[in-house]
């Protein structure tokens, strides 16, 4: 599937529109009632899928290996529980699945989720449509190739990858699949205000220019939407950002993502921005004509002219508006010398059959 277009769930994805996945992650606090609502709310603010997370903390993450790391980790270390805690709590029950599948096709939005082991993948590959490639599973082609092998489309995200590392897992994505999404992102979960000196959107530029027939994504952390728009315009299609109902709850996730009053307003702002960029080719659009007609020059006589008399540059002047037959400035030089044909009253424009 080339950039020309990209089947993401229930909607047909291309340069002329956008797929939002609002990452509810774990931000259901380990309640499936309020797994459900979230969607509901992602669904009024606009988002096109609901994105969980499927893991089990024991295949995820080493109890053993965060505890000899003594807060060397990024925000991980700011947690009041362990970093194996705090993946316990946030692991989705397997018996959501079935449920929440159901309340998205409910609600009228898609839902898939990153799952993060081969169990995970088995478990909701018969409910979803798509996948997504946590930037954390990069590096892991054993499950990136077992994943692509479900034959759906697979988001990947890029967070903490450098050049070798994309075109590693591209060159087996692309040797398994045309229906990909390559996303710029940056891992830092802190939400500080200096995380946008490092998101580095002109990347896309480069993942364009490297994978011209790939669709192209981003997947934030960063405040507010910003970076969204940055990356519309620089050919992202498919935008991924956290969601919560609530910034100030406690949680690996809340504090940074959005809210669904700011999600609207990020995909109305993104939309209008998509709207603005057109086509590239610079005319006079339909909605100048007038104001084209209003605010342009064209060449007036400031003296009276008599039929037979040569004209010289002390009798023209240069004023709005321009007539469909008016004579435009830069033709000024070619009108001097020209003779009168007939009477021209002083503050008439010129025109080129009453000159010759």
């Amino acid at each position: 599937m080339s950039k020309k277009g990209i089947k993401l769930g229930s909607k047909w994805v291309d340069d002329s529109n956008l797929y939002f996945v609002a990452d509810i992650g774990a931000n259901h606090n380990g309640s499936l009632e309020k797994a459900i609502n979230l969607i509901k709310l992602a669904k009024e603010a606009g988002a096109d899928a609901a994105k969980f997370q499927n893991f089990q903390a024991g295949k995820i993450v080493s109890q053993q290996g965060f505890e000899k790391l003594k807060g060397q980790v990024a925000h991980q270390s700011k947690w009041k529980k362990s970093v194996f805690e705090v993946y316990q709590n946030a692991s989705i029950n397997k018996d959501w699945t079935k449920t929440l599948k159901n309340e998205c096709s409910k609600a009228g939005i898609d839902y898939f989720t990153s799952p993060y082991d081969f169990e995970s993948v088995d478990l909701v590959d018969p409910f979803v449509d798509l996948y997504k490639i946590g930037s954390g599973d990069i590096t892991w082609h054993e499950i990136v190739q077992y994943i692509l092998d479900k034959n759906k489309p697979v988001l990947i995200a890029t967070g903490a990858s450098s050049d070798k590392d994309v075109q590693m897992i591209m060159d087996l994505a692309q040797s398994k699949s045309d229906k990909l999404v390559l996303m710029q992102c940056n891992t830092n979960y802190s939400g500080d205000p200096s995380n946008f000196d490092f998101i580095n959107l002109k990347v896309l530029n480069k993942f364009a220019n490297k994978y011209p027939d790939v669709m192209l994504g981003l997947s934030d952390h960063t405040q507010g939407h910003a970076t969204t728009l940055g990356a519309v315009a620089l050919g992202a299609r498919v935008i991924e950002k956290h969601f919560t109902d609530d910034n100030n709850q406690e949680g690996p996730d809340h504090g940074f993502a959005m809210n669904p009053e700011a999600w609207r307003d990020m995909v109305a702002r993104s939309y209008e921005l998509l709207r603005s960029l057109g086509n590239g080719h610079k005319i006079v659009e339909e909605n100048e004509i007038t104001s084209q007609m209003v605010q342009r020059r064209c060449i007036h006589a400031c003296n009276d002219l008599k039929k037979g008399q040569k004209i010289e540059r002390s009798d023209l002047i240069v004023l709005r508006p321009i007539p469909k037959n008016g004579i435009e400035p830069y033709y000024i030089e070619k009108v001097i010398g020209k003779v009168a044909k007939e009477n021209i009253n002083s503050g008439d424009y010129i025109e080129w059959d009453k000159i010759d």
